[in-house]
């Protein structure tokens, strides 16, 4: 079973194993399943997480301290984020941990020699990524690892930022239980995209069902992320595939892997290509139909980070990063149009502000 494994390979995972996986590794798991296509990885699952928090907190010191926080003390939580991400950073992991990691890593090229190729190691909280709450970017990812010790010291990196001091008055604000909340860690095969971006299968400006809306830009999605770049935007219609609107901004700057090894450079996109489209129609068409497909399977609007891998053929070049529930709509048709009053007249009272009435 999944929660009986350190490390799990992505085909051995379904939406059902959040628990063990996290949210990002039970999603990616689902779609590969589903028959979408996503780089090929392996999870290193929350009993390795809890495994290895119990080696080094064998008394829960860590997650009491945690919920006694305050969310209004921000110096008391960036003091405890500080001494908790430092001690998941330095520990070394167990063998029992540490030699399934190597082994799936190597796997992951089946051309060999594993040692030196580039992944992505991505966070997995079992809090994020749900339909009720949305922890995206509060913890880490990191692109270009490569290495076997390399990749072993970003899987800490991953689970100490669980304990990021955003992340951790995120959950005291909403009041979350660190008892049983984990992270799982997902490790793919790192795609050298030509362009990235997301799609939203509600439209995040209006809330329209009826429409496709995709933002893309040059390489890495990350340049698009940090707000380096403005990315290209299309609205698509759902039923027909009608392209709506298209946006096509100047892209100055893009992300690349590094040519001289691991990690990720920033470079100036050609002037030539900064205000062409980032996206040819066939592609636009090829994204929204997998869009389509997501949204059915999971049942409701989807928020999805994709890749155009260069270098290949349009039907074996798009590849699915993260599929996650749309929150912020989802929460406002969830929400009343008015929260209930004791009496009727308090309505207009709280339209006006609140408080007592002025005479």
């Amino acid at each position: 079973m999944v929660n009986e494994k350190f490390v799990c390979h992505l085909a051995e995972i379904g939406i059902q194993d959040r628990p063990a996986a996290g949210g990002k590794g039970a999603s990616l798991g689902e779609l590969s399943r589903a028959g979408i296509r996503v780089p090929p990885g392996c999870v290193v699952t929350t009993t390795a997480f809890e495994r290895f928090l119990n080696a080094i907190d064998p008394n829960g010191a860590i997650r009491r301290e945690i919920e006694r926080a305050s969310p209004d003390d921000l110096a008391a939580a960036t003091r405890i984020s500080s001494e908790v991400r430092e001690r998941l950073e330095r520990e070394a992991l167990p063998p029992e941990i540490r030699d399934p990691i190597a082994i799936h890593y190597e796997l992951l090229y089946t051309r060999g020699g594993g040692s030196g190729e580039p992944v992505a190691i991505r966070s997995s909280a079992t809090s994020e990524d749900s339909a009720e709450s949305s922890f995206a970017g509060l913890q880490d990812t990191y692109l270009w690892v490569r290495g076997v010790e390399s990749v072993i010291e970003h899987v800490r990196k991953c689970w100490a930022s669980l304990y990021a001091v955003e992340s951790v008055v995120y959950r005291r604000r909403l009041k979350l239980s660190e008892n049983g909340l984990a992270m799982g860690v997902v490790i793919q095969r790192m795609i050298d995209p030509r362009t990235s971006g997301v799609m939203f299968t509600r439209s995040p400006y209006s809330g329209d069902r009826s429409v496709v809306v995709l933002e893309a830009s040059w390489g890495l999605g990350s340049a698009v992320v940090s707000g380096e770049v403005t990315p290209d935007k299309y609205v698509v219609g759902k039923i027909t595939g009608e392209i709506v609107s298209r946006a096509i901004s100047r892209k100055m700057r893009r992300h690349r892997p590094n040519p001289e090894g691991a990690g990720v450079m920033d470079e100036e996109v050609p002037a030539v290509e900064q205000s062409i489209a980032s996206l040819s129609d066939d592609e636009i068409h090829g994204l929204v139909e997998i869009a389509r497909r997501i949204e059915r399977h999971y049942g409701c609007p989807q928020d999805i980070e994709w890749a155009i891998a260069r270098d290949l053929p349009l039907d074996a070049s798009i590849f699915l990063l993260q599929s996650r529930p749309e929150t912020v709509w989802a929460n406002k048709d969830a929400a009343p149009v008015a929260a209930p009053k004791s009496k009727p007249f308090d309505h207009v009272f709280s339209l006006l502000g609140g408080g007592a009435v002025k005479r």
